[in-house]
């Protein structure tokens, strides 16, 4: 079901676009009232009935109408499109709202340029169909139905319907042209998502092309982007852009006819030259709501594409939420225990866990320790619970993962991925990240320090208050690192997983950091990834992982002498220090 419909927004607007509507039938109603007095000024000055008095009182009479008008076209502005910038607004957080729920499944399978796209292109066609296209409607209704029978009743019923004649072929028109634009519309929209999508992904790896001399490469790519968005769109205006020619053409047929049989009506008698004009000032007003038709059919094809494509979105099941949860549990102790778990993705036949049995104790270290791509992380994403895990499978102090609320289970354990994404935001927000409003200054400053990387942070200029480029792109790639450590200290949770995330600083600088956060693990049960054997060594279990399964496992000494793949990297490794320190 769809969550966006236009008669969703109308019934909950309905009372603001009521008033908009009228203040908006009130303006016009005050300019239909102009071509009647300029027909009357016409004839009396015609028959000289007209002396400067009566002049001056037609002006302002001509003024107060004007002022009016202007009045009145603030309040229906406001009401109306203050509406449609009102739904935007709702429909933006909502979107924001919606990708928060989102697992991480999603974004891996959609692109965040064509998420870009919905925020922006189709949310404000959506805007434009509520706004614009509402007051189109209504001038359309109401000054079409006004406007002929003003002339039919107080000018000229056969003068009124051969001059309507060309109208109806306008309508016609309108309609087929909207349709096209339409179809028109949904390609310019997947051309730009395509566009916008190259842009961000050049832009988060402008390191990379520069390190590898692509720039002419990557702009050849965008320049192809960027025509085919060109070219959709000019498709598209083709059409558009016909559109309105045709409309001045048929209004001028209207205008011909009005001057070749309205002229021989005023030579005649039937009609005053006074009628005559205020005729042509009347027809001139016709032309705007049969072009409004025409736009407002426009507006509510783009805005309804834009409402389909949105609502493909909103209507995406969530997959990671509780679901018979057992609502007592309201805290953790650590003991983590894994029965015959099998994994793989949704989008792969592999598995990427095969019959993972271990146990953890509460106050344990633990290690995960293998080649890339083995399952170590995943498996943390598992504890994550960031992707969903068949029940009996992963259990928490005896309690299986699935009966636990997600927020329990987040918000007790610390982590730090291998990828360590920090804000543009200051260095004391991004610390204070789990709880910004809580965090106290010494807070920060101790987990600063306990991850190693105070003494960086106060040779900044503005110290904790430095802010950070996107990405944390004016840090190294170990002070980053350090950062993400102390942001998951800082929440002081009882299970704490650093993902691979010493890799970028030097192994003195890492011996402080396991040194510091030797006392704070105590009591916490820890896991340590790392490609590093000098980083796991002293844990108290260590899981070997290779393509999927868990084929050792031990403590360092039990490992080394079973001489398998754990004694083969720790050797590998032994080897590649003596030679870096040779």
């Amino acid at each position: 079901m769809d969550k966006y419909t236009y008669l969703s927004f109308f019934k909950k607007y309905k009372g603001r676009y009521i008033l908009g509507v009228i203040w908006l039938i009130i303006v016009d109603g005050l300019q239909l009232i102009i071509p009647k007095l300029l027909g009357n000024i016409t004839d009396k000055i015609k028959y000289d009935l007209l002396d400067t008095t009566g002049l001056i009182k037609y002006a302002g009479l001509i003024i107060i109408l004007a002022l009016g008008t202007a009045i009145f076209r603030f309040l229906w502005r406001y009401f109306i499109f203050g509406t449609g910038r009102l739904i935007e607004k709702n429909i933006r957080e909502d979107f924001y709202n919606k990708l928060q729920s989102l697992s991480t499944r999603y974004f891996n399978d959609h692109k965040t340029g064509d998420l870009m796209a919905h925020a922006t292109n189709d949310i404000n066609a959506v805007r434009m169909a509520m706004g614009p296209g509402i007051v189109m409607i209504a001038d359309a209704v109401f000054l079409t139905t006004a406007t002929i029978g003003i002339l039919i009743f107080t000018i000229d019923i056969r003068l009124t319907l051969l001059a309507l004649i060309p109208l109806p072929f306008l309508s016609l028109m309108a309609v087929k042209f909207g349709k096209i634009i339409h179809s028109k519309y949904k390609k310019v929209q997947k051309s730009f998502s395509n566009m916008s999508d190259k842009a961000q992904e050049n832009f988060a790896g402008i390191r990379v092309v520069k390190a590898f001399a692509q720039e002419k490469e990557e702009i050849d790519k965008f320049a192809e982007s960027n025509r085919e968005n060109y070219e959709k769109n000019v498709d598209m205006f083709k059409y558009s852009s016909l559109f309105h020619p045709l409309v001045q053409f048929i209004s001028a047929l209207s205008f011909l006819i009005v001057i070749g049989y309205g002229g021989i009506l005023v030579i005649r008698g039937t009609i005053s030259l006074g009628d005559f004009v205020a005729f042509n000032s009347y027809l001139g007003m016709l032309t705007w709501p049969m072009m409004a038709l025409g736009l407002v059919i426009n507006h509510l094809q783009r805005g309804q594409a834009s409402l389909d494509r949105l609502n493909v979105i909103f209507n995406e099941k969530e997959d990671i939420f509780d679901q018979n949860i057992d609502e007592n549990i309201k805290e953790i102790k650590g003991k983590i225990e894994i029965k015959d778990l099998d994994f793989k993705y949704s989008d792969s036949e592999e598995y990427a866990l095969k019959n993972i049995n271990l146990n953890i104790n509460p106050g344990e270290t633990a290690a995960f320790i293998g080649r890339t791509g083995s399952g170590k992380t995943t498996l943390v994403n598992l504890l994550l619970r960031l992707y969903n895990v068949e029940e009996e499978k992963i259990f928490i102090d005896g309690n299986d993962i699935n009966d636990i609320p997600l927020a329990v289970v987040r918000e007790n354990i610390g982590y730090v991925p291998q990828d360590n994404f920090l804000f543009s935001n200051t260095i004391n927000k991004n610390i204070a990240f789990a709880n910004p409003t809580n965090m106290s200054q010494d807070e920060i400053i101790k987990a600063s320090k306990d991850a190693q990387v105070y003494e960086n942070i106060i040779e900044f200029p503005d110290k904790f208050k430095s802010l950070l480029g996107e990405r944390g792109s004016n840090v190294s790639g170990g002070q980053k690192q350090r950062i993400s450590i102390a942001r998951a200290l800082i929440k002081n949770p009882k299970i704490l997983i650093l993902d691979d995330s010493l890799s970028a600083v030097d192994t003195q600088t890492e011996e402080r950091i396991l040194e510091s956060l030797e006392e704070i693990m105590k009591g916490k049960t820890s896991i340590l990834i790392s490609h590093r054997i000098s980083t796991i060594k002293n844990a108290d279990k260590i899981f070997v992982f290779d393509e999927g399964k868990l084929i050792e496992k031990g403590n360092h000494e039990d490992l080394l002498k079973n001489e398998k793949l754990y004694y083969d990297l720790y050797q590998k490794q032994q080897l590649e220090e003596k030679i870096a320190n040779s």
